[in-house]
């Protein structure tokens, strides 16, 4: 079948060389003298066919003509095609019209000798010289003509021998390769490279042992030109690594372990961790230089997280969490909170890593925070308020000592035989052995030994308080200097974050760092000792102030019995920052707070004080919002029952209290609440707050007021239970959900009330006032604002209807089940009757 095939198929001639004009043949001086002897000849080469010729030179033996004929035409039509989707530039390459013959090669390619086409300029440079050339050639003799020819003809020799034949350089398969790689458009290479992926994924999903090698091939994907690619390619590995990753930790080899002869299994396992240590090792390589360009950046970011999160005991670790803690101050929202969940997730599950990777990353941060001078976002130190201590961290050890049983005298004193040597040979060898095998334990299994863990806990922490000091250190050292900052909290970023990391493991803290943590924060705080001075002006916020007030109550309560300070500072500083705060500026939940910590939790405050944060604080409940008015009625009521003597200032005498005789006169703006003589004036802003608009504030303004017609030993009727911090939460929370979805059309003219003095106002005037509303349009808002009345006590009234069917269901319940337990009462007596 093959030689048949080979006979049968039809081998065209070649093409014939493209036809030259007129002007671009040169004759030689012999070819003139050779026409001119003979001129027979040149008739007889004029008569000639050419198209006989042709038809002879293109013929084809023991084939039809119109078959073969038809195959011309095809040639032709490839070629033609071919000539048109090629670029056509000014440096066009074209055949050379003295030697026009063709070459063919081995595997049967016919190749033209071929030169660049002459410069439009060049031919006019060549037509204009040719003309100058016949001009001063006219007054010449004829006989300079030949000489001129075979000059023509020389040159083009020399030309022909000095521009070599262009040959194909690269092999035939690598030309092969690009043929085909052309002729596949962009969307079948991607579908193919995508599907090649998937196919080296699967296969090493099933049997990583086998196909491990698999992994080379998607590292060279992942280096591919196309963005798409690669970015499916890193993804692709990893899910593979994420899977196919070993539980434990893979250590090198000693020169001691290669040097002794293994079984094939083990020299498998050998192969295939090696491999898989080489591709990881690449593959993370490859992630870091990624995150480097814009377009892979998030794409990088999720992979190093996700691979930290799955196989934080894997090897490598140290460049994961370098690169990781990097980006935890990342000014991508996206990348950052990746991060910060990732370095969470590592905290709490401290059982995959034993603790290490926990210090590890603590003590990067540490460093991050050392190396930007403390200029981070505050999500970098945010993270650290996941990490989890023993409560019995902080106690010592010698403590424990002591409560180990001591050996018995009788059985120290007993005189014991020296073993033989043997024995105690055979004794260090299983002590080795023993300690062997429970290394190997250890590092197989991820629990930690009891003084392992401690001690690592206690490196965390102090690397921890180490950046915490750092931070409060370039607070002080700064506060005095106003800068502006990129992150969000202004010149201190890292302060809050750092103060509430304080406030969380206060009990933690060092006896010996207590005084000095105790002046930092007074200092933060802004008091001065003497009163007279004019406090400086400080950069901190009136709630990061607020924050170091409650941050040095935490720690003194947490360490009550072994410190042993005087807090009455930061009561003043208290008292001075309530008037300094502004609900646009600062943060209600901090002032909260602080009222919580301070003034709810604490023990039973003095007198003196007491009256002065009471009046300070009616006089800030009636200047702010219903959110931060409701604390601050908390609180005011919390200290009237604990200082009964404080409840004349209830008493609405026209001079003040009855204590305002014994007082000096009170001074709202004095900074000490010991000097402000706050007994000699009433409480006259509870009358006002009883019409606030909110109810909930109106109600304890009322119920606050009620206590002066109350004993001391008695208190009012409790509303709420709930402490300030929880009281603002519980009324800012509503007052965001009964916020309106649109803006509400407001009328812009003021109603003022008929006295019996009228203005007239101008014509002018009331054409500028923007007063006029339509009819139609009053009326529809009319109507919707009344059924939305009606809504709200159609509402009141099946809630009501509603809380009466609960009230009588659950007293329904309790009668069935009071009645259950006589029931049951009485037959048990009836058996002890019997019995």
């Amino acid at each position: 079948m093959g030689k048949s095939s080979k006979k049968n198929k039809v081998i065209l001639a070649p093409p014939l060389p493209p036809e030259l004009d007129d002007d671009e043949i040169v004759v030689s001086e012999d070819d003139f003298d050779f026409v001119k002897e003979n001129p027979q000849h040149a008739r007889n080469i004029a008569r000639q066919d050419n198209k006989a010729f042709d038809k002879f030179v293109t013929r084809v033996a023991d084939h039809d003509d119109e078959k073969v004929e038809l195959l011309y035409e095809e040639r032709e039509r490839k070629r033609r095609a071919a000539a048109a989707l090629k670029p056509r530039n000014d440096d066009d390459l074209e055949v050379d019209p003295v030697d026009a013959l063709p070459v063919k090669t081995l595997d049967g390619k016919v190749v033209y000798r071929l030169a660049k086409k002459a410069r439009s300029g060049d031919e006019a440079n060549g037509v204009k010289s040719r003309s100058e050339d016949k001009g001063a050639g006219a007054t010449q003799g004829s006989q300079k003509e030949p000489k001129g020819r075979s000059n023509k003809k020389e040159d083009s020799k020399l030309q022909n021998v000095q521009s070599p034949t262009e040959v194909p350089k690269e092999n035939l398969h690598s030309v092969v390769l690009e043929e085909v790689k052309e002729e596949l458009s962009s969307d079948e290479l991607f579908e193919k490279k995508k599907a090649q992926l998937a196919e080296l994924g699967m296969a090493l999903l099933e049997d990583p042992e086998s196909n491990i090698r698999s992994l080379n091939d998607l590292l060279i994907l992942c280096n591919d030109m196309d963005q798409k690619i690669v970015q499916l390619g890193i993804m692709s590995l990893l899910a593979v690594f994420r899977d196919i990753i070993p539980s434990y930790r893979i250590r090198q080899l000693t020169e001691k372990e290669l040097a002794v002869e293994v079984s094939k299994e083990v020299k498998k396992t050998r192969y295939y961790e090696y491999t898989l240590i080489r591709s990881y090792k690449a593959y993370l390589q490859k992630l870091i230089a990624l995150e480097k360009q814009p377009y892979f950046y998030l794409v990088a970011v999720r992979c190093l997280c996700s691979l930290l999160d799955a196989a934080p005991h894997f090897n490598f670790r140290e460049s994961l969490l370098a690169s990781v803690v990097k980006n935890l101050s990342s000014s991508n929202d996206v990348a950052r909170k990746l991060c910060c969940e990732a370095i969470r997730s590592l905290f709490r599950n401290e059982g995959k890593h034993r603790g290490e990777a926990t210090i590890e990353s603590v003590r990067l941060i540490a460093a991050h925070v050392k190396l930007h001078d403390c200029q981070l976002h505050p999500d970098s130190i945010e993270v650290c308020l996941s990490l989890k201590f023993d409560e019995d961290l902080g106690k010592d050890d010698s403590k424990e000592d002591k409560l180990k049983p001591k050996k018995n005298k009788r059985y120290q004193n007993r005189d014991v035989t020296k073993p033989s040597e043997k024995k105690k040979i055979k004794k260090e060898m299983l002590s080795k052995a023993r300690q062997e095998v429970r290394a190997d334990l250890r590092a197989v299994s991820f629990t930690l030994d009891p003084k392992e863990k401690k001690m690592i806990q206690r490196e965390t922490l102090a690397a921890l308080f180490e950046t915490y000091f750092r931070i409060l250190k370039h607070s002080m050292n700064t506060s005095r200097y106003k800068t502006t900052s990129v992150f969000p909290g202004g010149s201190h970023p890292l302060l809050a974050p750092c103060l509430e990391g304080l406030g969380k493991f206060s009990h933690l803290i060092d006896l010996d760092f207590m005084s000095e943590l105790i002046a930092c924060l007074k200092k933060l705080s802004g008091y001065t000792d003497h009163q007279g001075e004019i406090p400086p002006d400080n950069a901190l916020s009136v709630s990061e102030r607020l924050q170091c007030c409650i941050v040095a109550f935490k720690v003194w309560r947490s360490n009550l019995e072994a410190l042993n300070v005087d807090l009455q500072d930061f009561f003043v500083q208290l008292y001075n920052l309530i008037l300094e705060y502004r609900p646009d500026r600062d943060h209600g939940e901090v002032l909260a707070d602080a009222l919580k910590t301070l003034l709810w939790e604490g023990k039973q405050q003095d007198m003196l004080r007491a009256a002065a944060f009471i009046k300070r604080l009616a006089t800030f409940a009636l200047s702010f919002g219903s959110a931060e008015a409701i604390s601050a009625l908390i609180t005011l009521k919390h200290l009237l029952q604990k200082n009964t003597k404080c409840r004349n200032m209830l008493e609405n005498d026209a001079g003040g209290g009855s204590l305002s005789s014994l007082v000096a006169k009170y001074d709202p703006e004095a900074k000490d609440p010991y000097l402000s003589g706050a007994l000699a004036t009433v409480l006259w802003e509870l009358s006002l707050l009883q019409k606030h608009y909110d109810p909930s504030v109106s109600g304890m303004a009322s119920n606050v007021l009620s206590m002066a017609n109350l004993n001391a030993t008695q208190n009012p009727v409790q509303l709420s239970s709930a402490n300030p911090l929880e009281a603002y939460k519980d009324l800012s929370m509503g007052r965001e959900l009964s916020k309106p979805a649109g803006k509400v059309l407001t009328l812009k003219c003021k109603r003022k009330r008929r006295s019996k003095e009228f203005v007239a106002l101008s014509p002018d005037v009331l054409r500028k006032a923007d007063c006029t509303v339509g009819e139609d349009e009053l009326r529809e808002k009319l109507q919707s604002h009344f059924a939305v009345l009606r809504g709200i006590s159609e509402n009141e009234r099946l809630r009501t209807e509603l809380n009466h069917t609960l009230s009588s269901i659950n007293m329904y319940k309790e009668y069935k089940k009071q009645k259950k337990q006589s029931k049951k009462s009485r037959i048990d007596r009836k058996k002890v009757t019997r019995a």
